[in-house]
């Protein structure tokens, strides 16, 4: 195995072990990452861009914010949190994002299909949250709204643009690929708990299901094949998992776990220790789906 190789792996399997190290410890409240209140309310944010992190860089952060116990998602490497006029502090310990540098492979003959030529490495860079820093102040927080009926309605107003036919009754959520409808439970059945209030744990649920709706043919058309064999269908549960949480992130819906979220995490767990890239994959096919929702327009 060369150098560049081993070190490709090594990005993946560094950043895989921090987010199975973050869900190990939770596992006993079934708390994930995305499910720890405060910095769950927003994607983490580069300092330097003041845009949100993408893919497995958003679960990876979650996963350092729960270790670190960081209230706030803003993130950046050493020299960034330098040019914003703040000093990161001796001794602090800095977390791991990836990214993926393009090189021509000079290996491949088809100079007419550049496409074949281009290769993608990733690439590690270490970055650091603001409570690691020294000199930055925070911009004042807008005091937290009672009104929670405006937010949820807007959560309603993005799930009707989607056009997803959605179905309530009985006592279990799914998405049924063979009539390509969704199906959740009656309301009454969701309750208060101590991780978010009924309307929350319903709007949850069904943006997990949702996440599994984009997955159809006639959309996304998404697969994990036979790269993960057994372990597809808890990266497709995984994926649609990281999806709500996404989602519940960007319309300021606190993350919480689903009714059958415990039953998930072995498989998890076994998926992730399986393959270093099993969780990248999730993360980056979440993202795509959270994506493609957005876009969406009306019905």
């Amino acid at each position: 195995m060369t150098r560049k190789k081993k070190q490709h792996l090594d990005i993946y399997q560094s950043i895989t072990n921090q987010i199975i190290a973050a869900i190990e410890v939770g596992t006993s409240e079934a708390q994930m990452p995305w499910h720890r209140s405060g910095f769950t309310q927003t994607r983490p944010v580069n300092i330097s861009s003041t845009k949100p992190y993408q893919g497995i860089n958003i679960l990876s952060l979650w996963a350092a914010a729960m270790s670190g116990n960081y209230e706030h998602g803003l993130w950046g490497t050493y020299r960034q949190w330098q040019e914003a006029g703040a000093q990161v502090r001796k001794g602090e310990k800095s977390s791991f994002i990836v990214f993926y540098k393009q090189f021509e492979n000079d290996e491949t003959e088809n100079n007419e299909n550049q496409s074949e030529r281009r290769l993608f490495m990733a690439r590690a860079s270490r970055v650091f949250n603001v409570a690691q820093v020294d000199g930055y102040e925070l911009p004042d927080q807008p005091e937290p709204t009672e009104n929670l009926v405006n937010r949820i309605a807007s959560v309603e107003e993005f799930i009707a643009r989607t056009g997803a036919i959605i179905k309530e009754g009985g006592e279990q959520a799914c998405y049924n690929p063979a009539t390509d409808q969704i199906t959740m439970p009656d309301q009454h059945r969701f309750f208060d708990t101590n991780t978010g209030s009924a309307t929350e744990h319903y709007h949850s649920v069904l943006l997990h299901e949702l996440i599994h709706w984009t997955g159809a043919k006639h959309r996304l058309n998404r697969t994990f094949g036979k790269r993960f064999g057994d372990h597809a269908y808890a990266i497709e549960e995984l994926t649609a998992e990281l999806g709500a949480a996404f989602l519940c992130a960007d319309l300021e819906i606190s993350a919480s776990p689903r009714e059958d979220h415990a039953c998930y995490i072995n498989n998890w767990l076994s998926a992730m220790k399986a393959d270093a890239k099993a969780v990248f994959a999730a993360a980056s096919a979440a993202s795509k789906a959270t994506e493609y929702l957005n876009t969406k327009g009306p019905g």
